[in-house]
């Protein structure tokens, strides 16, 4: 069964309405809700403090009006509205059950947080406070929080134009509020309420996905970048693992083809190749260790002997040397190999058609071809056909998609974090602010 406080009927000195107290006993100043003067009923008799010429306008929370959070029912009995010197204004509806003592509703404009004062001042944590097992951040410093209109009923004696030094520290969906005037110090931890607890407390809207977040808004997709890394880095060592294993394969035919001297076109073939995978990739590994500042053009098909299906490929085996103002130089290893990807079951001949190539310098003087291979040696091309064979390119692409999921979210996670620290005093940027800020400690 809820509390049901007491409830008092006062009469305003100012214009004559009607003032309920819903916390008496507990009420030290009240502001009339017809005409806003604010009253003074510590002394059990009704004193004016001030009177106010403008009435006070239509609440989004009429005061009376009962709600439960966290299982507690509350009612509103007093609402402020305060800003920072006139700017960034912001409203805060007080709270009351006769069993729980006082709480805070606050509105920002963008959201609702549910606040409690605390008893004992939190403890330094290097550079952040702590509240219990949570670590808090600092956000917002050296504010100067005002008081712009008052209603309602409040336990001490509030007025207009009051005003306090004010620092926020914050935790994801907490955020830790320091108040400091002439007499004391109060810490308020208020805690961030969804769209959804909010409407079904008091009946109040508030964005679900307020752009830039809350200061103390917890990001939607830092809890997923974990498990998602995980799932994504044990997907890629699988992979990776799996294309290894399946890669090992036998050697399908051998040959060695001579390079004709006089640079013509030259072709062979080789088989069968027998396969026996429904599917399977076939590497073409071709090595010509003579060649030296020239390349051999090799072109391969795989002719299906029933079908006559073709599956094709080329490469240059080539290695070049010289030198130059810088130095020597040389490139090119004299091989080359290359993969058919997917070819079916079945018996093929391997044709390979082939073409050495020589090139120089033009201020060297060059013979006829066939001298330049001839002083290079007898060049042959050494082949070799293998089933399987590490499709590198094709992990690489593989490894592409399954980070793809991981990098969206890290990208928002980031884009989220950058957009709520733009609003802070402090300023903290970079990405290791993005997931060494505002985290909780088990």
């Amino acid at each position: 069964m809820s509390a049901q406080p007491a409830v008092k009927a006062l009469a305003c000195p100012n214009c004559g309405g009607t003032v309920s107290l819903r916390a008496a006993g507990y009420t030290v100043t009240v502001a009339c809700e017809y005409c806003g003067s604010l009253l003074d009923v510590s002394q059990g008799e009704v004193r004016l403090l001030q009177r106010y010429q403008q009435a006070v306008g239509r609440l989004a929370i009429p005061l009376g009006t009962r709600g439960r959070i966290d299982g507690i029912e509350w009612e509103a009995i007093g609402h402020l509205d305060r800003s920072e010197g006139g700017s960034y204004p912001w409203e805060e509806y007080l709270l009351f059950n006769p069993y729980h003592g006082y709480r805070w509703l606050m509105w920002d404009g963008r959201g609702w947080s549910f606040g409690e004062m605390l008893t004992q001042t939190p403890s330094h944590d290097g550079g952040g406070l702590r509240v219990g097992d949570t670590r808090f951040e600092r956000f917002f410093v050296g504010g100067r929080a005002q008081v712009d209109a008052v209603v309602g009923e409040f336990y001490w004696r509030v007025k207009r134009g009051e005003r306090v030094k004010s620092d926020s520290w914050v935790a994801p969906g907490l955020m830790l509020s320091r108040e400091e005037n002439e007499q004391e110090v109060s810490w308020t931890v208020l805690r961030l309420l969804t769209a959804a607890e909010a409407e079904a407390a008091f009946g109040v809207a508030a964005p679900r996905d307020p752009w830039p977040p809350l200061p103390h808004q917890p990001s939607p997709y830092r809890g997923a970048i974990a498990p998602i890394g995980w799932i994504a880095a044990a997907s890629l060592l699988f992979t990776f693992v799996a294309m290894i294993v399946l890669s090992g394969g036998r050697t399908l035919a051998r040959a060695t083809l001579p390079i004709a001297a006089d640079g013509r076109e030259q072709s062979a073939t080789i088989g069968p190749v027998t396969l026996h995978a429904p599917w399977q990739q076939v590497q073409i590994r071709a090595r010509v260790p003579a060649v030296d500042n020239g390349w051999v053009d090799l072109d391969y098909a795989l002719v299906d002997r029933k079908t006559q299906a073709r599956y094709e490929a080329g490469a240059a085996a080539e290695r070049y040397h010289g030198v130059d103002s810088d130095g020597s130089w040389s490139e090119g290893s004299g091989g080359a190999r290359v993969s058919v990807a997917s070819v079916p079951a079945g018996s093929y001949d391997l044709v390979v058609d082939y073409k050495g190539n020589r090139w120089s310098d033009t201020s060297q003087v060059i013979g006829t071809f066939g001298q330049d291979w001839r002083l290079a040696g007898q060049p042959q091309v050494e082949l070799e056909a293998v089933s399987g064979g590490a499709l590198f390119g094709n992990w690489l692409l593989a490894a592409l998609l399954i980070a793809l999921p991981f990098g969206w979210f890290l990208f928002r996670h980031i884009r989220f974090e950058q957009a709520r620290q733009d609003q802070s005093d402090v300023g903290r940027t970079g990405l290791a602010a993005m997931f060494t800020s505002n985290s909780d400690d088990d």
